[in-house]
């Protein structure tokens, strides 16, 4: 009995033993905390009796607690700074578990108060999370940290401008490229930027300059009071070096002079085009006062009809049929048009004027004839027989109207246009493809034959040497309505025969000839239908 009583006790100090042990130590601490081994080390994380606390945590890790006061980074950001640590780091799992895991190509960056954009968003982590980019000694000397990095652009970029423009990158560049600087508000600086200086590129004004041994663009101390500054006086001082009391930073080639000097006092009035022309194209000589011949156009402008409407010699003027407005369109309507010896009917109303007066580069007006052909290709020349149309007239077949409108009188041809003849457009018949399978016309020796245009779909049962007349059954409104009268051929129709239908007796067949209905039967005998 004492035996089994001192077994029993030895039994339940080893549970016990083993049981403390294993709530002692659970397993291995990573290598981050293997200097926390040992059981005089467990308060150091846990309360007694308790498990890790969020408080003994932000104990040692001093960096993470003030992101979190602060509010700032992954820990600070709402999702975050609530947790309990042990929620995403967990130990006892082993010396080489990784307290800190996560995915590197899911993670969202914009929690940590820092969204990567354009040019950001392409790096590596390891690109901008490295010790050389951190400030703090104490965060730098941790290894594969991500904290300790600031937010500034010249906490990870040299400053290409040494201290010259504002250390806040973000005034002027976009996080796609640094070469694009138009975010800049050059309203803000002593010389907004107006008219054709927008579109000017940084470096044409601010030029390369070298500072501390570095190449960067001048930004400060640029002289701008004058307009010579930047740019060449082509005038060598003649007007003075205020520029714009004459030209706007619109444009050098748009003069004030245009806009505010009162030309109608010369008695020249500016209107339509002439207002756009620059002054030195009319004023050649370069003195505005100088005298300018201006009665007539052809003062300043070139007769460009080169005396084609010229009467004993003198040439009219240009505004006969132009304006001021510009030379196209001209003025010279359809009315007037109608008093030549081409009266403008149909189509040739709506026809641009260049489509028969400007040949090549060249304007003619007189003498282009009046025939259709003078303009147009007679494109049936040596298809159609000349009687049809004597002299190349278009007019025997067609209209000004639509040239797709044919009037021509077939029955002149011999062959009368009948029923569905009557409907169908002229290429039917007279285009084909030839045996290089282009499609050629063909007006003349024309077979009048059906077979010519038409398959034979009984594969020559009804020819007659050689020929089949179609005629003899069909018309020419509906070639489905057949007028052959069965009664006339061998098998007259009576009786019980008088009511079949024509398929129960002709059928396909396929042959040599190919697959058509039969109709002509060699053997009509009874037996020939019937078992």
């Amino acid at each position: 009995m004492k035996l089994k009583r001192l077994l029993f006790l030895l039994t339940c100090c080893i549970l016990c033993i083993s049981h403390t042990f294993a709530q002692i130590s659970p397993g291995e601490l990573s290598k981050a905390h293997a200097s926390l081994e040992g059981i005089s080390n467990c308060t150091k994380c846990h309360d007694v009796g308790n498990k890790v606390t969020r408080q003994k945590c932000l104990e040692c890790h001093k960096e993470i607690k003030a992101n979190i006061i602060a509010r700032k980074g992954y820990h600070g950001s709402a999702e975050v700074r609530n947790k309990d640590c042990a929620g995403c780091h967990s130990e006892h799992h082993g010396r080489d578990f990784q307290l800190i895991r996560f995915n590197k190509k899911t993670f969202d960056h914009s929690k940590t108060g820092f969204a990567l954009k354009g040019e950001h968003a392409k790096q590596e982590c390891n690109a901008c999370h490295k010790p050389a980019f951190i400030k703090d000694p104490a965060i730098r000397k941790k290894a594969g940290t991500y904290l300790g990095l600031s937010q500034q652009c010249l906490s990870c970029h040299d400053d290409f401008h040494q201290g010259k423009m504002s250390s806040k990158c973000t005034d002027c560049h976009g996080f796609n490229s640094f070469k694009n600087a138009r975010s800049f508000d050059h309203s803000k600086t002593r010389y907004p930027l107006l008219g054709k200086h927008k579109d000017v590129a940084c470096k044409e004004c601010h030029k390369p300059e070298i500072v501390n041994g570095k190449t960067r663009e001048g930004f400060k101390n640029l002289a701008f009071a004058n307009c010579n500054s930047c740019h060449k006086d082509p005038h060598e001082n003649k007007f003075g070096q205020n520029c714009k009391q004459c030209h706007t930073e619109e444009s050098f080639h748009i003069i004030k002079g245009i806009k505010t000097f009162d030309h109608d006092k010369t008695g020249f009035k500016l209107i339509g085009k002439h207002q756009t022309v620059e002054c030195k194209a009319c004023h050649k000589t370069g003195n505005m006062t100088d005298p300018i011949k201006h009665d007539r156009c052809s003062d300043c402008h070139a007769d460009y009809h080169k005396k084609e409407f010229a009467v004993n010699g003198v040439s009219p003027d240009c505004n006969k049929c132009h304006t001021n407005n510009g030379f196209t369109p001209s003025t010279f309507t359809i009315e007037k048009h109608n008093m030549t010896k081409f009266k403008l009917e149909g189509a040739h109303m709506a026809t641009a004027c260049t489509a028969c007066h400007k040949k090549q580069k060249d304007w003619t007006f007189r003498n282009i004839g009046s025939r259709c052909v003078d303009c147009h290709t007679n494109v049936h020349k040596g298809f159609i027989p000349d009687r049809f149309f004597p002299n190349e007239d278009c007019t025997a077949c067609h209209n000004v109207k639509n040239w797709k409108e044919v009037t021509f009188d077939h029955n002149k041809t011999g062959f009368k246009l009948e029923g569905e003849h009557a409907k169908i457009a002229c290429a039917e018949c007279h285009y084909r493809k030839n045996a290089n399978g282009v499609r050629v016309q063909q007006f003349k020796r024309l077979s009048r034959e059906c077979s010519s245009c038409h398959k034979d779909s009984h594969a020559g049962q009804f020819a007659v040497n050689g020929k089949t007349d179609c005629t003899r059954c069909h018309g020419f409104d509906k070639w489905e309505n057949s007028k052959f009268d069965h009664n006339t051929s061998r098998f007259k129709l009576d009786g019980a025969h008088a009511t079949v239908k024509c398929e129960a007796c002709h059928k396909q067949v396929t042959n040599e000839k190919g697959t058509y209905i039969e109709y002509k039967f060699d053997n009509i005998t009874c037996a020939r239908c019937h078992s």
